[in-house]
């Protein structure tokens, strides 16, 4: 390891706890990092999970660090874990996931944070109102507290600039795409489609959605065009169960769609490769997102895509996909029609999706904050 390198430090609490999201960012981002002459202090309150944590490369320029106080682990991921960055001599420091630790910087240490959406701002309604004015105040305070910030999306940027008001400004803001991990590319054997087949009970044709099942991500719209769509189509929706999952499952109940409609929790990457590979086509009804990385995930896996329009899914899924409004359930059903094996046009769509997605290139998005990092430094 180059010992004249930057020595930066990485906020690694989403990387070792968060199966999906913001973990996914964060490891992603780590891994195509420690290919350039950079040192990586990743600091998380704890180990997390082992599954997650193994999912950073062993290399010798990345190492964990944990607190070694005796500071509740929020207050020292808040605000103690200054001092750590002093004592280990941190040139700057990367919020990964929208806050940074208060006294950064009074501490001389240069910051960046990704910020990925302002939901809780643009669509207060999807939270519980106290939530919303924490999450508000911790984002007045690192917008104070950094150096620069990036912006996960166009949409996000806008949002930063609108909510952000006389404490931002666009000079201190760069627009670097999420990168997307390959793990869902390997190819699946005919023994794994059928076990994961059988596990779930799913012998029909079926379009995929993956996400949290929850009122913003609205997959009740795709439930809706579903009663549209041919009997013989299903739809698997892999996400977390929530009381919103169990309403909505009701609902299909009560329409005679309960048998078409499967909703999978604690599906690994693995399985979940398989439904990749095994639909016909992906959606994502969300009302709004700051990115929208399944999107991708589904394109690199071959599938066309239909999302809503009203935030950033059009720069994720690009001109090729198909987008309708969060409330139009026969748009969808005709969009998600147009995907089917079959259409005329779906080959050439997802091809040109395929081409679309490259300016996503994890080494690419690495190779911009690197340069980012350069010029702070």
């Amino acid at each position: 390891m180059n010992s004249s390198a930057p020595l930066i430090g990485i906020d690694a609490k989403r990387i070792v706890r968060n199966g999906t999201g913001l973990g996914s960012y964060g490891r992603t981002l780590v891994n195509d990092l420690a290919q350039y002459s950079l040192r990586l202090n990743l600091y998380a309150p704890d180990k997390g999970r082992d599954d997650l944590r193994s999912q950073i490369v062993d290399r010798e320029n990345i190492a964990f660090v944990y607190p070694t106080s005796r500071h509740f682990k929020s207050y020292w991921r808040s605000r103690g874990i200054v001092a750590d960055l002093i004592r280990d001599g941190i040139q700057l420091y990367h919020g990964l996931s929208g806050e940074l630790p208060i006294g950064i910087r009074r501490s001389g240490i240069k910051s960046v944070v990704t910020i990925h959406d302002l939901i809780f701002l643009r669509h207060p309604e999807f939270y519980n109102p106290i939530d919303v004015q924490i999450y508000k105040w911790k984002f007045h305070q690192t917008i104070k507290e950094t150096d620069h910030i990036i912006a996960i999306s166009e949409c996000t940027k806008r949002d930063i600039l609108e909510y952000g008001g006389d404490l931002v400004s666009e000079d201190n803001i760069s627009l670097i795409y999420q990168s997307c991990s390959p793990r869902f590319l390997n190819d699946v054997s005919l023994n794994a489609i059928e076990k994961v087949r059988h596990q779930y009970g799913l012998t029909a044709p079926f379009i995929l959605s993956v996400g949290s099942i929850e009122p913003r991500k609205n997959i009740g719209l795709a439930i809706r065009a579903l009663s549209l769509l041919p009997e013989h189509i299903h739809l698997v929706a892999v996400g977390k169960p929530t009381d919103y999952s169990h309403k909505i499952l009701k609902q299909a109940q009560g329409n005679g769609l309960n048998p078409r409609v499967h909703f999978l929790h604690g599906v690994n990457d693995a399985q979940l490769n398989v439904l990749y590979h095994e639909a016909e086509a992906f959606v994502y009804p969300s009302v709004y997102e700051g990115f929208g990385i399944p999107i991708i995930e589904a394109i690199r896996c071959g599938l066309p895509v239909v999302a809503c329009t009203g935030s950033c899914l059009e720069e994720a899924g690009g001109p090729d996909s198909l987008y309708v409004a969060p409330d139009d359930a026969e748009g969808m059903a005709d969009a998600i029609r147009r995907c089917l094996k079959g259409a005329d046009g779906r080959q050439e769509r997802i091809q040109r999706s395929m081409d679309y997605i490259k300016r996503f290139d994890g080494k690419d998005v690495a190779g911009q904050v690197f340069q980012l990092y350069q010029q702070l430094l």
